[in-house]
């Protein structure tokens, strides 16, 4: 069978499904005829009438298959036409047809108005998605959803309806209504509330705004619960980040006295390894799964670069830390401009693994994403890892005792240019963790580091040089401030709040949080 006459049986199909049958003839002409808003109350009738065929007629409007000849509105299918109003078949086909356009306002209209037809399904996720997408519908829609709420017994739904009609009579409903609705809307827990109470805050009749204060008050102080927490969750993830952006860094520069700027790009260059793992595995049925191998890419590429870095020019400039300074600066311009040529300068697309998306709804104003949780676990395993490192193997005691006495080390057989190396290729391998973790939440480019190397050096600073457990303290007492400080300041005097505080703390406490140890204290 042919395309054309597949479109004809299926025309055929769709007309011999629609009884004839009488929509209101005011809503449908206003639907065609009709300005804007004339045309939003229409699709708020039809849907109002709960007629099924209202339904077929919306989604005809918003496919551009609605048509006008003269007073008469169609709905044209193929070489097909049917009766708007009545539904009854219309042949031949007039020759003078007109098209009824409908703008993305009025296509999103009539989303939530099909939408709103699910209220009376007998799957309850539907009517619950249903009833969610009527928040933000128009109060013509009332009727239906009153009708609904005639019949609904799942009380989650109920209450979602219940509000979202209390919302409506707000805005369009007699005094009394209106009253009744704001004393409604003080019992939810709904964040949206807040904002059709402020504007009842400011009515001109006393009454309502009288009682729109009380209940934004009552609404507030149970949203401050989820407030609160948001900003902790806020400030630990926040801290989870500069902690692994850190943790290199306290290697490098606290426990081997390198004052490394170019650590913020080898911080990127773990991101844009995760972003070429990505591409390898975006073919295979194992996408999701594709950070298994970036995380270990990520360490080792970014190690290796550290590595080089350390053995051609870094290994020539110990205790010299303005020359230090300086050469990591411009291998740092190098780095940038490398992945420049390579990638461009345009920002890629990391894209999120399915189980990384979307977020815990913990309360209903607070939702934890599944990205920040899984970074913060993330950089608690670095944190044990890096540890255990330390602590438990033979590299950890040789870096220790390099860092502790370098000639007593050398004395007793310590390769010490080799643990030089393999120190500075740990903290290198741990950027480039950090730079994997942060493709997650954040663009990925070439001047990715830049954002983040002087949080990095004041994290260790703060913390104390050479102290593992004053960077995880330093990285969480900043997290919380800078979210904290953000939520009176904005991000701008956030951040000068912290770098003010911070140089009179240093002023005060020069080692920071922990006692200074190992080899820049003996310089």
């Amino acid at each position: 069978m042919g395309s054309g006459r597949l479109k004809a049986a299926l025309a055929a199909f769709f007309f011999s499904s629609f009884p004839a049958h009488a929509l209101d003839p005011a809503a449908v002409e206003k639907l065609a005829f009709g300005d804007g808003d004339d045309k939003i109350e229409a699709i708020g009738a039809l849907v109002a009438e709960g007629d099924p065929k209202a339904a077929e007629l919306l989604k005809a409007f918003a496919e551009g298959e609605l048509q006008t000849s003269g007073k008469r509105v169609l709905i044209v299918k193929g070489k097909d036409a049917l009766d708007a109003v009545t539904g009854a078949k219309v042949a031949p086909l007039p020759s003078d047809r007109e098209d009824v356009v409908a703008n993305n306002r009025l296509r999103s209209a009539v989303a939530s108005a099909l939408g709103a037809f699910k209220l009376a399904s007998e799957d309850r996720n539907e009517r619950l998605a249903a009833a969610r997408a009527l928040a933000d519908a128009n109060a013509a829609m009332l009727p239906l959803i009153r009708k609904a709420l005639e019949k609904e017994a799942d009380p989650e739904i109920r209450g979602l309806l219940e509000l979202t009609a209390a919302g409506m009579e707000l805005k369009d409903g007699p005094k009394e209504a209106r009253l009744a609705a704001i004393r409604k809307l003080a019992a939810s827990e709904n964040p949206s509330t807040k904002t059709l109470l402020l504007e009842a805050a400011s009515d001109q009749d006393e009454d309502i705004r009288r009682e729109a204060q009380q209940s934004l008050r009552a609404v507030e102080g149970r949203l401050e619960l989820g407030e609160w927490l948001g900003l902790a969750f806020a400030g630990v993830s926040l801290g989870s980040i500069l902690l692994l952006a850190a943790l290199g860094l306290a290697i490098t520069y606290g426990l081997m006295g390198v004052i490394n700027m170019a650590h913020g790009e080898l911080i990127m260059i773990g991101a844009y390894t995760t972003y070429v793992v990505q591409g390898f595995f975006r073919a295979s049925p194992f996408f999701d799964w594709y950070l298994v191998g970036a995380v270990p890419a990520a360490f080792v590429v970014s190690g290796l670069v550290g590595m080089a870095l350390e053995r051609s020019v870094i290994r020539w400039l110990y205790g010299r830390p303005l020359e230090t300074l300086l050469a990591t600066w411009g291998i740092s311009l190098v780095l940038i401009q490398a992945v420049r040529t390579i990638f461009g300068a345009q920002n890629v697309q990391v894209e999120n693994p399915a189980f990384m998306s979307g977020g815990i709804q913990v309360l209903p104003n607070l939702v934890l994403p599944w990205n920040r949780i899984v970074i913060i676990f993330f950089a608690l395993g670095v944190l044990v890892a890096m540890w255990a490192l330390l602590a438990r193997t033979r590299l950890g005691l040789y870096i220790r005792g390099v860092t502790q006495n370098r000639a007593m080390a050398d004395c007793v057989g310590v390769p010490t240019a080799r643990v030089d190396t393999w120190a500075f290729g740990l903290g290198s391998g741990i950027a480039g963790l950090a730079g994997c973790a942060l493709s997650q939440v954040g663009n990925v480019g070439p001047d990715l580091g830049q954002g983040y190397i002087v949080d990095s050096f004041l994290v260790v600073v703060f913390g104390g040089v050479g102290q593992l457990a004053g960077t995880v303290y330093a990285a969480l007492v900043l997290g919380f401030a800078n979210k904290l400080l953000e939520s009176w300041s904005g991000a701008v005097l956030a951040k000068i709040a912290v770098l003010v505080f911070i140089i009179f703390f240093i002023q005060r406490r020069p080692q920071g949080l922990f006692a200074l140890k190992g080899r820049a204290l003996e310089a």
